[in-house]
C-alpha cells in the first residue's frame, strides 16, 4: 500500500503565497508550508538551491515548475515577471531562505507591489529566528522591538545603538559571529555595562546555546571567538533604575550640544527624576562640580 504524502495537494487561488522555512531544524516546517509549495503553480525564493533540498527532504515534487531566484541583487529584475504571473491568474510562493519572510528578507518589495496592484498576499507562518530568541531569553516579552541587524560601520553602529538605548521594550537583533565582541563593547558604552542581554547562537540546531547575562559578562565570554548565526536580545530601558554615575553622562552628554534648560527638558523625557533635581545636577556638572 502506498503511504500518503504528508503534504496535500489542492488548487489554489490566484496570489502571491509567503512560505515560512526552518531556521535550522528541517522538521520544524510547518503542514501548511508543505501543502503551499506542493499546490502554486510556480515558486520563487531567496535560494532556489535550498528551497528545492527542503523540498526533496519532504518529499514534495517540483513537477517541472518554474523555480525562480528572489534576492536582494536580482529583485528589481525579476519582480516584474512575479508580478506579471500574478497579473496572469497563476499562484505564486515566496520561500524565505530561512525563516519568516520580509524578516530581514527581500520579500517586503515583493508584498508591497502585489498589494498596490490588488492582488491577494497570504502568509504560511512559520519559524522566525527572532521570537524563537525572544522565548528563550528570559527577558519581557510583552513588548519587543525588532531592530534588525547591526550596522556594520562602527561609526554607524554606535548611532544606531544610541537611538535604540531608551526604548522602554525588550530589543532583538541580528549580528554577525565576526562582529559579535566589536558590538557588544559598543552596547555596553551605549546602553550601560550591567543592561542584560541574551547571546542566542545556532537556533533549533545541534549547538543551539543561550548566554544570559550582562553586556560585561557576555563580552568576557566571546573573548576566544563564537561562531553560528547569532540573534542577540536586549533588556529594554527602565526610566528611574538608572545610577548616579549613568545619570551624568546623560547629563553631561546633553550639555554638550544644549543649554542647561535645553538638556533638563530633553532628559526628563526619558527619565522619572525630577525636573528640579536634573536641572541641579546639570548646574553642579556645568560649573565642574563632583557632588551629587
Amino acid at each position: 500500500m502506498t503511504q500518503n504524502p504528508v503534504f496535500r495537494r489542492e488548487k489554489l487561488p490566484p496570489g502571491l503565497y509567503f512560505v515560512s522555512t526552518p531556521i535550522g531544524s528541517a522538521r520544524d516546517i510547518t503542514l501548511r508550508a508543505l501543502d503551499v509549495l506542493a499546490s502554486v503553480d510556480m515558486i520563487a525564493s531567496e535560494d532556489t538551491r535550498t528551497t528545492r533540498r527542503l523540498m526533496e527532504l519532504h518529499g514534495v515534487p517540483v513537477d517541472g515548475r518554474p523555480m525562480w531566484p528572489y534576492h536582494d541583487h536580482n529583485g528589481a529584475a525579476q519582480r516584474p515577471r512575479l508580478m506579471a504571473a500574478l497579473e496572469e491568474g497563476r499562484s505564486v510562493a515566496y520561500a524565505s531562505d530561512a525563516g519568516t519572510p520580509l524578516v530581514a528578507d527581500p520579500g517586503y518589495r515583493l508584498a508591497r507591489e502585489a498589494a498596490e496592484a490588488g492582488h491577494r498576499v497570504h502568509c504560511a507562518p512559520g519559524p522566525s529566528a527572532a521570537l524563537a530568541a525572544l522565548t528563550l531569553a528570559g527577558l519581557p516579552s510583552d513588548r519587543f522591538l525588532f531592530a534588525g541587524f547591526v550596522p556594520t560601520a562602527k561609526g554607524a553602529r554606535r548611532r544606531f545603538l544610541d537611538g535604540l538605548k531608551t526604548v522602554q521594550a525588550t530589543i532583538i537583533l541580528f549580528e554577525s559571529p565576526k562582529r559579535i565582541a566589536a558590538s557588544l563593547a559598543d552596547m555596553a558604552a551605549a546602553f550601560g555595562a550591567e543592561r542584560q542581554a541574551a547571546l542566542c547562537r545556532e537556533l533549533t540546531k545541534k549547538f543551539e546555546e543561550v548566554r544570559r547575562g550582562s553586556f560585561a559578562e557576555l563580552l568576557a565570554g566571546v573573548a576566544e571567538g563564537v561562531k553560528g548565526e547569532i540573534v542577540l536580545v536586549v533588556e529594554g530601558y527602565a526610566p528611574g533604575v538608572e545610577t548616579a554615575q549613568d545619570l551624568d553622562a546623560q547629563i553631561l552628554a546633553a550639555l554638550e550640544h544644549s543649554s542647561v534648560k535645553d538638556a533638563v527638558n530633553e532628559l526628563a523625557q526619558h527619565t522619572t527624576v525630577p525636573k528640579r533635581a536634573l536641572y541641579q545636577r546639570a548646574l553642579e556638572l556645568r560649573e565642574g562640580k563632583n557632588t551629587s
